[in-house]
């Protein structure tokens, strides 16, 4: 049989790569212009390999009932993991992934396919854009992991946005981010606060090393008019390969003590991480 090879290409965002991972047949690694995005075990879409990609699977696990299907909006597209993830463990999911950068999906769609009858439908648009047109009320999970390069964008990056994405939510629906940031933490507060003015119930996923301002890196906000799965997702984060923290209630106040919402006027997009801020999880 013949070895997988490295695949190259151009991509609206960049040069993509898809290399093989040596030690599981079936599986690859996709970087633009050199910065991990995605993870894919075609044989094993339960496997994940990133630490915050883990910290979203959990946020999936815990959406409604365990292993009921979910309406699913993903803002960001990557390889798919997450969507393969959710299609593996909830059958019957519908799911709409949306993605600005169609050559990277196309050279997804062609090395890395997606089962058959999946449930997952994918879209060449822009992340809000296609959220704003959504219908209202049509997701019970929307989980946005979007990078412009290696930032978020600043339209996805205001209280306005989290206005979007509270209408296309169902009541009690479920909204999660992959974002980054390091110390003194002034794009990550400033989020928790647009989501603290549309949501009731707000929370941060995060290794301690990120949270007490060691280094740089990713966390994960949710954010629901229902009671989160706060006790459910802190013993699942903590049990995990790359143990993570759960803040809310009081903790998560006192972080975020100070910020205010950003208007789409002010908004800016993530900050720029330093060099070596990422790596496979």
């Amino acid at each position: 049989m013949n070895e997988p090879i490295p695949v190259s290409r151009t991509v609206d965002g960049g040069t993509a790569k898809l290399m093989p991972d040596v030690d599981r047949e079936r599986a690859w690694l996709l970087t633009v212009d050199g910065a991990p995005q995605s993870y894919v075990d075609l044989d094993d879409p339960t496997y994940l390999e990133f630490e915050y990609v883990r910290r979203l699977a959990h946020v999936v696990d815990c959406a409604g009932e365990p292993g009921a299907p979910l309406d699913v909006l993903h803002l960001g597209g990557g390889a798919l993991t997450l969507p393969r993830y959710t299609a593996a463990t909830r059958p019957g999911s519908r799911q709409d992934v949306v993605d600005a950068d169609a050559a990277l999906l196309a050279l997804v769609a062609e090395h890395l396919p997606l089962p058959a009858r999946s449930g997952i439908r994918v879209h060449a648009a822009d992340a809000r854009a296609w959220a704003e047109d959504a219908p209202a009320d049509s997701a019970d999970l929307l989980v946005a992991d979007v990078f412009g390069g290696s930032r978020v964008p600043a339209h996805l990056t205001s209280v306005d946005y989290a206005r979007v994405a509270e209408r296309v939510l169902r009541p009690g629906g479920l909204y999660t981010a992959n974002l980054a940031d390091g110390a003194p933490f002034d794009f990550l507060r400033a989020q928790l606060a647009n989501f603290r003015a549309v949501f009731p119930q707000v929370a941060l996923i995060a290794e301690p090393s990120v949270l007490r301002g060691r280094r740089f890196g990713n966390a994960v906000l949710l954010a629901s008019h229902a009671p989160l799965p706060v006790a459910e997702l802190a013993r699942l984060t903590a049990g995990d390969a790359f143990p993570a923290r759960v803040e809310h209630g009081d903790a998560l106040r006192r972080f975020t003590a100070g910020a205010e919402p950003v208007p789409d006027a002010a908004a800016r997009p993530s900050p720029e991480p330093p060099d070596g801020a990422f790596g496979i999880g």
